[in-house]
């Protein structure tokens, strides 16, 4: 049996990584890639930020595939799935990144918004476990790892819809741990807080209005590439003693 390649510890390993178009999701798809994994990127419309990313792994020698989905439609979450399995023959690493951060006043968020916001964070995760769940009993070293927000620990005004359902991922992040443990896969919370990253139209502003107040012990903001690399750690062999953490990385901001 050939040696493990440090430099690419998930080597012949595939992951799932939902909204993976740009910023953290973009970069934690790049990571995997480039520690050797194949990658599902996932955009819910935006396709030619979708097939840059593909390109961009292509390029580098990695393997990917794309699947153009909402993660909050049931019957895209399973095409999403099946994408993996029939690009790449299984599944071990599933990345619940997707989210929207809208800001709004407590009076102007309508139930429909609520709604909206809580099935893209917490719908969309539970449904992509629950679908990725057989194949990642089935896989070695199965992983999930979903991606919440500072917001979710420490709260935040103007976004009660995005605060309850980061928060939720902690609870949606053990309970999985639980279940899933005794087929020995992981599940671990990331929850980055201040990180640089570019904001479009699912964003009611270009910066979050609780960055106005807040600043990190470390002086500066966080990139996406550093939460990957945290997202790395938890996917290869070095994370699987680690199952049901949640792990701030927002540069020592909850210090001030």
């Amino acid at each position: 049996m050939a040696e493990p390649n440090p430099a690419r510890p998930l080597d012949g390993r595939v992951a799932v990584v939902t909204g993976s178009g740009r910023n953290i999701g973009r970069a934690i798809a790049l990571r995997l890639a480039a520690d050797g994994a194949a990658v599902v990127v996932n955009a819910r419309s935006n396709q030619a930020e979708m097939d840059e990313v593909i390109a961009e792994i292509k390029a580098q020698g990695g393997r990917a595939a794309g699947c153009l989905t909402d993660v909050a439609d049931e019957a895209g979450v399973q095409r999403l799935i099946d994408t993996a399995v029939d690009s790449f023959g299984g599944l071990d690493i599933l990345v619940n990144n997707a989210a929207v951060r809208h800001e709004g006043p407590l009076e102007e968020i309508t139930l429909a918004d609520w709604h909206h916001i809580l099935g893209i964070i917490l719908d969309g995760s539970f449904l992509c476990a629950r679908a990725a769940a057989p194949h990642l009993k089935r896989s070695p070293a199965g992983t999930i790892v979903n991606i919440g927000g500072m917001t979710g620990g420490s709260g935040a005004a103007d976004r009660v819809h995005v605060v309850t359902g980061k928060a939720g991922l902690e609870g949606l992040t053990k309970a999985l741990a639980w279940d899933l443990a005794p087929h020995d896969v992981t599940v671990n919370l990331i929850h980055p807080g201040m990180v640089d990253t570019s904001r479009g139209s699912s964003s009611s502003k270009a910066v979050p209005g609780h960055h106005k107040d807040r600043r990190t012990l470390l002086g500066r903001l966080g990139t996406s590439e550093e939460i990957a690399g945290m997202v790395a750690a938890f996917c290869g062999p070095d994370g699987r003693y680690t199952t049901g953490q949640v792990l701030h990385v927002n540069g020592g901001t909850y210090l001030r």
